[in-house]
């Protein structure tokens, strides 16, 4: 197709009320090991389990997600039994992925919990706390100035001995477990303004304690695996190892040979939508994921970090987007055409690992910033088409349950409440699925 013939299909692409799944209600999104940890702009598992069944055919199929993100496609093909492989460059989704989608025999795991809740339980009993022996908290020294910035100290206290304890389990699914218990509740238990996804304090909050926080979320996070367990089929319960593939690298670069996989399903980061490092920088700093977190962040897709001197865009749809963002903030259009820069990348690896016959689900909204329509899904498929694939498919779909901010300030182009915003953030979506031929 020409880029005026992609526009045109798009304009003339109607929503498929199918594809909403409006009807799912937060238990059945979250089922499973899907609530372990908060992940903005995730999308739902229905999605993937839905272009599952309409493109694979064979019980040994693999899967890849190159924007793991919080495994929502991953867990979804290991339920299945399908190999599933992935990569994100966010250690934080790596560390939550890797959990999510390693089943562990609830009973064990429910034992080894207990334990491990009995170990950190604070007591006000001076005898009890006489006779414990101290644990010395684990805090990484580099960090503590920007820790002490978001924690209070007898919560920064608390938290470093959990952390201890955490890696003293010898069993690793078992601490990644528990890890990621960990990193979920550091929000909740920060300063860090709890209605924000924005780093801000709100000095007026009551953090929750940190062993009253764990051990919440602990207790539903063993349902979860209890009802993961139960649909796992046992070849991969009996060796994970040989199922899960995942990577902390770039999109651009897949832990696959040539020619191996049979669906890829995924949603990238948008134009700088997120600053993912900023997101999960509590977690990055208590886990010493990082040394230099603006160093960090510039290895990011969608980072207002990037941009690029030496590199041209291939979608003259993409061109034209990043032309008329010239016009308007030089540095944001350099930011888009880095975004749109490094997708090429990503669709020409698509290319390479899927099979003759394979298909890649690209999940991708629109948007407007300083007055510019950014059409995403547009500039995706023409990049497609320029990395081999044949156009196969397009769906456009209501989002009523993705978790993203849903308005934006027309003049700044920054999310707003809704109250306040006077246009629409991402109304509907589209899958843009490109066929190897």
């Amino acid at each position: 197709m020409s880029p005026n013939e992609i526009l045109e299909w798009f304009n003339q692409a109607s929503i498929d009320k199918a594809w909403s799944f409006a009807g799912c209600k937060p238990s059945d999104t979250g089922k499973w090991t899907h609530g372990y940890h908060r992940y903005p702009a995730k999308f739902i598992p229905q999605l993937v389990e839905r272009l599952m069944d309409d493109y694979i055919t064979n019980g040994t199929a693999s899967v890849n997600d190159p924007f793991m993100g919080c495994g929502t496609t991953v867990v979804s093909a290991i339920s299945r039994g399908f190999r599933a492989s992935g990569t994100d460059i966010n250690k934080v989704a790596h560390l939550v992925t890797k959990a999510k989608a390693s089943p562990i025999a609830p009973d064990y795991l429910e034992k080894k919990v207990k334990q491990f809740l009995s170990g950190i339980l604070p007591s006000d009993d001076e005898q009890d706390i006489f006779d414990r022996v101290w644990v010395q908290p684990h805090i990484p020294k580099k960090h503590l100035e920007r820790i002490d910035y978001w924690f209070m100290e007898e919560v920064r206290d608390e938290l470093g001995r959990i952390l201890t304890l955490i890696y003293d389990e010898d069993d690793s699914a078992v601490q990644s477990f528990l890890v990621v218990a960990f990193s979920h509740v550091l929000k909740t238990c920060s300063i860090w303004s709890q209605s924000s996804t924005k780093p801000t304090r709100d000095l007026k909050k009551r953090p929750t304690l940190p062993y009253d926080a764990i051990k919440r979320h602990l207790f539903k996070m063993l349902k979860g695996n209890e009802q993961f367990y139960g649909v796992v089929p046992s070849c991969v319960k009996d060796k994970p190892d040989s199922f899960l593939n995942i990577q902390v690298r770039s999109a651009e670069r897949q832990p696959v040979p040539d020619d191996s996989v049979d669906l890829i399903v995924s949603s990238s980061p948008y134009v700088t939508s997120y600053e993912y490092a900023d997101l999960h920088q509590l977690s990055t700093l208590w886990l010493d994921l990082a040394d230099d977190l603006k160093e960090y962040k510039k290895k990011f897709i969608g980072t207002s970090y990037k941009q690029y001197e030496d590199k041209t865009l291939s979608s003259q749809i993409a061109s034209n987007i990043v032309a008329e963002m010239l016009s308007k903030n030089k540095k944001k259009a350099k930011e888009i055409e880095a975004f749109f820069i490094d997708m090429q990348g990503v669709f020409k690896e698509s290319f390479r690992i899927l099979k003759p016959g394979g298909r890649c689900c690209y999940v991708i909204g629109n948007t407007k910033l300083r007055g510019v329509d950014i059409l995403n899904a547009e500039a995706f498929a023409e990049s497609l088409q320029h990395s081999g694939f044949k156009l196969d498919r397009l769906i456009k779909r209501e989002i009523p349950l993705k978790i993203l901010p849903q308005k934006r300030d027309e003049k700044t182009g920054r999310f707003a409440s809704k109250d306040k915003a006077d246009s629409e953030a991402y109304p509907t979506e589209y899958i843009v699925i490109g066929l190897k031929e």
